[in-house]
């Protein structure tokens, strides 16, 4: 199993969009670093944190599932999308999307706490300068993560 973070501007697609709809299409990634983390590594079963970007309170708000493997992204074909690309055809789709799957909303992991974990001192979305997506998340910073929640979350003392 692989872990992944996906970021989402909330005024766009939120967590409570995610948890209403429980399941839709990851569409419209036009970057491709993210979409080949998509299209070549990604696969049912694999977990991501869903986290808001560009928003008051940016950082991790839930837990996603990848529900279906890559296929090709519609919105590239119809010329009424903001994500259409001319240079796309059926035969050569140039982007991809996956399907994921509302697991739980979490509370709000902002960057700031994050970033002052020791223990995620290298993931990616934290890095100066980083602006994919779409990132993947080593199964380390995954168990702290998940710890971190629960944590906070359940008022589990400090030490676990």
């Amino acid at each position: 199993m692989k872990y992944w973070l996906f970021k989402s501007e909330p005024s766009t697609y939120s967590i409570d969009d995610m948890a209403r709809d429980g399941v839709t299409a990851w569409t419209g990634v036009r970057n491709y670093q993210a979409r080949n983390f998509m299209r070549d590594e990604m696969s049912r079963g694999d977990r991501g944190l869903f986290c808001h970007s560009s928003c008051e309170q940016p950082g991790i708000a839930g837990i996603i599932e990848i529900a279906r493997a890559a296929y090709p992204d519609e919105t590239q074909f119809d010329r009424k999308s903001r994500y259409y690309d001319r240079g796309a055809t059926r035969a050569a789709p140039r982007w991809f999307n996956v399907d994921v799957k509302f697991i739980r909303k979490t509370r709000v992991l902002g960057l700031a706490e994050l970033r002052g974990q020791k223990a995620l001192k290298d993931m990616q979305v934290l890095q100066r300068g980083n602006r994919l997506s779409i990132t993947p998340v080593t199964a380390a910073e995954w168990k702290f993560i998940m710890e971190l929640a629960a944590c906070r979350a359940f008022a589990v003392p400090t030490s676990c």
